[in-house]
């Protein structure tokens, strides 16, 4: 059966509820013309006249929009009068019953939404740029949203709260983003939102139903199975089943934040790495959180309190839990545990006196706030680390000034963006923390005598003719380009420009950290690091001729037709003035 499309149901709700006005004042009208036409005029010359029915439809015409032209095109009768008044009255209460419909057609909430969803997809369809699809407009979307407007990515945003929709449609995003309140696990509104559309880039699915992402996940792998998807899960039962699936990246906030505190804890040059390629407010790149040894206080045995205990055990970190539902055989033997919440009375029973710090990770902020009280107040030396459940309280964090604060949704929306913005940045973050730290030291310094002080800009090319159509022309004709040599100044040759190439991905491997002389070929991705002037000079670089011979030979070749045939002529002149040599005869 052929699927109804939003133009269908906005005209048949139109129809359905405008039938009765609109017949109302077809026979109101039909009856006045006929009438108009059958009342007796004036007797002329001993015969009635009559009016025709074009000049009665004429009349009926120029009176129901209230111009007034008088009785045309004769003087009417007193017949002809009367029925004109009669007609006026009909006419009256027919108009009133028609615009009384159509006020009430407007406000009709059917109406409403499919009118939300006819223009929404017409959105959708016209734009030409590429986008994405958002599946959930919570404190994770909405960061994410902001995320990819700073990068000017556009995003299609599905989410069942109208009162988070209504709120998109305040916010100052550089592009155009728009959204509709629907089930985005419903394939019609899947469609609507372009998930076949040929610039859909992926689709993202951030909701807080597992169940409701695994749904959303599985009908855009049938909708669109080229479509890459992302999927936020917490249950490993769902993940599992979304594992399963082709082309489908699923992204666990509890295992991000898991790592991310265990990083914090046992590396912490590569924690301030990540954040300082993320944005993150107030991180200095090289100056990484100072966190004492020992053991660790972890408040609340959740889902996250699991990962928690599970990634630090797993690395040698002793950890003690205060949670008034743990379970013991779930924590492992030998683990200390309090049953209780996290009050004075269990930090002290929790040994917070001799502890290197405390993780407040329940998912009530009013819960970690005051465990934050009680921490500086039994230790203040203890290092303080609090996951941060709710955007709105952000103000509240801020003045808890805690040593490290992890919204699980910004560190979530972080993580995707990567994902699409550079996801080879995710590649070299993974492939550091299995190396030494000392590796991640030398790359700190490496990119604090290129970018300095400055926030980093990070960004990706391919060596694609459409990216880089002078170097690819370069490559097929069989010339070499170097890594190294792509990277010099061409206004301040053989300069070096402030960038630092991270990774290079070919034929689906990744290279990270390729030293200047790695050879470059047609296909490649490359992950630069560098401060926002230098994107423009490189890749002025990858697409005039003139500039990649010039960085690669230091000669500054004529350009125009007039100008080369001037230097070939010199050429030939230098050559001729040159002495030959005179070979001995035999």
């Amino acid at each position: 059966m052929t699927q109804t499309s939003d133009l269908d149901r906005v005209s048949m709700i139109v129809l359905r509820y405008m039938r009765r006005p609109l017949f109302a004042l077809l026979f109101v009208y039909s009856v006045g013309i006929v009438g108009m036409a059958l009342m007796p005029g004036h007797v002329v010359d001993g015969e009635t006249t009559r009016m025709n029915l074009f000049h009665a439809f004429y009349f009926f015409t120029y009176t129901a929009t209230t111009t007034g032209f008088g009785e045309l095109p004769n003087g009417f009768s007193d017949e002809q009068r009367l029925w004109t008044i009669f007609c006026l009255y009909t006419g009256v209460f027919a108009w009133f019953y028609a615009i009384g419909s159509l006020i009430g057609l407007v406000q009709n909430p059917h109406f409403i939404q499919a009118m939300d969803g006819f223009r929404f997809a017409q959105k959708v369809e016209r734009n030409k740029e590429p986008f994405v699809i958002l599946c959930g407009f919570g404190d994770t979307g909405s960061l994410l949203a902001r995320g990819l407007s700073d990068h000017r990515m556009r995003a299609v945003i599905l989410d069942a709260d109208e009162e988070r929709i209504k709120a998109l449609g305040v916010r100052d995003y550089t592009v155009a983003m728009p959204g509709i309140r629907a089930d985005a696990g419903a394939p019609k509104h899947l469609l609507a939102a372009g998930v076949e559309h040929p610039a859909c880039l992926a689709l993202i699915a951030l909701t807080n139903d597992d169940d409701v992402n695994l749904k959303i996940a599985v009908m855009a792998r049938h909708l669109n199975p080229r479509l890459r998807v992302i999927c936020r899960s917490t249950s490993a039962r769902h993940e599992a089943n979304l594992r399963a699936l082709d082309n489908v990246t699923v992204v666990d906030p509890f295992e991000i934040f898991a790592q991310l505190v265990y990083w914090a804890i046992a590396r912490p040059e590569l924690h301030n790495l990540n954040a300082w390629f993320v944005g993150a407010h107030g991180t200095q790149l090289g100056v990484p959180v100072q966190v004492p040894p020992g053991d660790w206080i972890l408040c609340g045995y959740g889902r996250m309190g699991h990962w928690i205990q599970g990634c630090l055990r797993a690395h040698g970190i002793g950890v003690r839990i205060i949670d008034p539902d743990v379970d013991a055989e779930e924590a492992g033997e030998g683990t200390v545990i309090v049953e209780a919440h996290a009050d004075h009375t269990a930090l002290l029973t929790a040994g917070i006196e001799d502890a290197a710090g405390v993780i407040a990770a329940t998912d009530r902020d009013s819960d970690n706030l005051s465990t934050l009280l009680s921490v500086t107040d039994l230790n203040p030396e203890a290092f303080r680390i609090v996951r941060h459940n709710s955007h709105e309280n952000q103000v509240a964090f801020d003045a808890a000034r805690a040593d490290l604060v992890l919204q699980h949704s910004l560190t979530t929306a972080r993580r995707i963006l990567k994902l699409l913005i550079s996801p080879l940045v995710q590649e070299l973050i993974d492939w550091l923390a299995e190396r030494e730290p000392a590796q991640t030291q030398a790359l700190v310094a490496r990119l604090k005598g290129v970018v300095g002080a400055e926030p980093p800009h990070l960004w990706s090319v391919r060596l694609i003719p459409d990216e880089a159509p002078a170097v690819t022309d370069y490559l097929d004709a069989g010339g070499e380009v170097a890594l190294g040599t792509l990277c010099r100044d061409a206004d301040a040759f053989p300069e070096w420009l402030p960038c630092e190439a991270l990774a290079i991905r070919r034929a689906g491997q990744s290279i990270m950290l390729p030293d200047k002389a790695f050879p470059l070929r047609g296909g490649d991705e490359l992950l630069f690091c560098s401060v926002h002037r230098v994107e423009p000079k490189l890749l002025a670089t990858l697409h005039n001729p003139y500039t990649l011979r010039y960085v690669l030979t230091g000669v500054d070749e004529s350009r125009g037709y007039v100008f080369t045939w001037i230097e070939d002529r010199l050429r030939r002149r230098r050559s001729a003035r040159e002495p030959k040599s005179h070979q001995p005869r035999p």
